[in-house]
């Protein structure tokens, strides 16, 4: 049932595009190719581990735990929202 200006199905559009959005997202920051041996951040070494279990792994874990909380502080919003959604 729409209500507004939104036609049927609205809302269920929006929630899939917020998450199509949050999977390309992610799939951005994927990594891939060769890994460097060093952490492209601070220079220390990455382990060999870490370069076998990851390809493409850039970053050392410190660094990469901190851009991790970075990115999970990131808020993202639906730009594809209806005025009316956006005026609630």
């Amino acid at each position: 049932m729409a209500g507004g200006f939104a036609k049927d199905g609205a809302v269920q559009e929006q929630i899939d595009a917020t998450i199509d959005d949050a999977v390309e997202r992610a799939r951005q920051n994927l990594p891939s190719g060769q890994s460097p041996t060093h952490c492209e951040s601070c220079d220390t070494e990455i382990p060999e581990a870490r370069r076998k279990a990851v390809p493409g792994v850039r970053l050392c874990i410190n660094c990469q735990s901190e851009v991790d909380k970075e990115a999970k502080a990131f808020s993202g919003y639906n730009r594809r929202g209806s005025k009316d959604s956006q005026l609630r």
